[in-house]
């Protein structure tokens, strides 16, 4: 399967509705390693890294994120796969 790696920010209600963390979970049970983070202006910034397929998904999920959350967009822009990250973490 190739790799990919993907750079997004999520735009919405998407800070103090445990997006980082769900988003976390979401990636690790599909082995895609990277990290996520707030933004001062609200938004979720996040880089995934794995194989394609399983990156998508986790994108995917950040489409709608947790139940409190409110997504209005997702930027999107896809990377060469660099293996930079071990595992998954909230910064």
């Amino acid at each position: 399967m190739p790799k990919t790696r993907a750079h997004i920010y999520v735009t919405g209600r998407v800070q103090g509705v445990f997006f980082r963390q769900n988003t976390k979970r979401q990636a690790q049970s599909r082995d895609v390693c990277g990290w996520v983070s707030n933004l001062p202006d609200g938004r979720v910034e996040a880089v995934f890294e794995g194989e394609e397929t399983l990156v998508k998904e986790v994108i995917d999920y950040c489409r709608h994120g947790p139940s409190f959350a409110k997504v209005e967009s997702v930027e999107v822009a896809f990377e060469d796969y660099k293996g930079d990250f071990l595992d998954f973490r909230i910064i």
